[in-house]
């Protein structure tokens, strides 16, 4: 079994900071490629920024310049800075990892953590 737990979210002022976190534990042979995703009332979950585990990133447009993505693999943890945070930031954050796992070490499945919630207020 592997659980991924996100943390860190909550209500900022526009033009505020917050540092999210993303823990995945369990039976976990490696991880490859983690990321953020969020999802806004009434729209589909949306990619933020994904990070590989030799750490190459790739940030959606609307996220570039603002936050920054990165992680501490000895952790299996990923972070997500967030600054200068719009009120259209506001969503729940979604955390996931590409894990195999000891008995299948060789494939990589996606994980979700249950998400975080984001406010920016105005």
């Amino acid at each position: 079994q592997v659980q991924v737990v996100e943390s860190g979210g909550g209500l900022v002022q526009a033009g505020g900071s917050l540092r999210l976190s993303c823990a995945a534990s369990g039976s976990i042979f490696s991880i490859n490629d983690m990321g953020w995703y969020r999802q806004a009332p009434g729209n589909q979950r949306e990619l933020v920024a994904t990070i590989s585990r030799g750490g190459l990133t790739n940030v959606a447009g609307s996220a570039k310049g603002r936050f920054t993505i990165s992680r501490d693999n000895a952790k299996n943890t990923v972070y997500l800075q967030m600054n200068s945070l719009k009120p259209e930031d506001t969503a729940v954050y979604y955390c996931k990892a590409e894990c195999s796992s000891q008995r299948n070490r060789f494939t990589y499945y996606p994980y979700w953590g249950q998400g975080t919630q984001v406010t920016v207020s105005s």
